[in-house]
């Protein structure tokens, strides 16, 4: 137990991983939002393109990871609920019609409430019905899988009862993660709760936008294995320090080998 792949390279390429071999992927996309991910233009990706673009990159990824994952298989996917830079556009529902169109079966969305709503400056028309601006400070967690929902009982899980019971309530409240070197993290939380509910103990959990290694570390905590893939050499060397200071029992296998 402890081992995981660390991957240089790029989900948009099928050649990353070899097909039906994950059971559970935990990842957050980048949102399109304009954030700056590799200003040392390190690999990186460019947040900042146009909703018809980043509809066709999306598209591209979830089939990549929908031709690496299991029959029996699921996705667990963070993204905003919906986008108001470059015009509000429904993202929760797009990317959930988009997936289900390329093969991927639907289960459940999770509501992520963060509980804050950070600088908040952009009212619309203030104290007016002529065009107020409405935000909700939640985030969401679509909850996808390949061919069957119901998996054999012979696996073990690992999750408690108190935790059970409150996790299946399909709506989440904790904090946001501090930037830890990468500028969107996600919290530890979140790919926590995903992987103690919908896997169980040494599958394999994936994630293509690995970032800082949070679902990494996540998943071999939870006595998971792992692979991550990340495009950015800086973010990649941010993992590979970060998953190595967590534990020096893992069993790292770093891709592209290092000398």
């Amino acid at each position: 137990m402890g081992k995981y792949d660390l991957i240089l390279g790029d989900t948009l390429q099928r050649s990353t991983l070899e097909a039906d071999t994950v059971d559970l992927t935990v990842t957050s996309p980048p949102y399109n939002v304009g954030v700056e991910y590799d200003p040392n233009r390190n690999g990186g990706c460019n947040d900042q393109i146009s909703y018809d673009e980043y509809l066709k990159f999306s598209k591209r990824w979830l089939e990549n990871v929908y031709h690496w994952t299991k029959p029996t298989g699921r996705l667990c996917l963070n993204v905003g609920l919906d986008k108001n830079k470059q015009g509000k556009k429904p993202v929760c529902a797009d990317l959930t019609r988009m997936a289900m169109s390329l093969g991927w079966q639907y289960h459940t969305t999770i509501i992520w409430n963060e509980g804050t709503i950070s600088r908040r400056t952009a009212w619309g028309s203030w104290r007016s019905a002529s065009a107020p601006h409405v935000i909700a400070p939640v985030e969401v967690i679509i909850v996808l899988y390949k061919d069957e929902w119901k998996r054999d009982r012979r696996g073990t899980s690992t999750i408690g009862r108190d935790e059970f019971i409150e996790w299946t309530n399909g709506m989440w409240q904790f904090g946001g993660a501090k930037k830890n070197g990468h500028p969107a993290p996600f919290p530890l939380e979140l790919p926590r709760r995903c992987i103690q509910l919908f896997s169980y103990k040494e599958d394999i959990i994936f994630d293509p936008f690995c970032g800082s290694g949070t679902t990494i570390v996540a998943a071999l905590d939870g006595g998971r294995y792992a692979k991550g893939v990340e495009i950015s050499k800086e973010y990649y060397k941010l993992a590979k320090n970060r998953i190595r200071s967590n534990s020096e029992t893992y069993q790292t296998r770093l891709l592209p080998k290092e000398n």
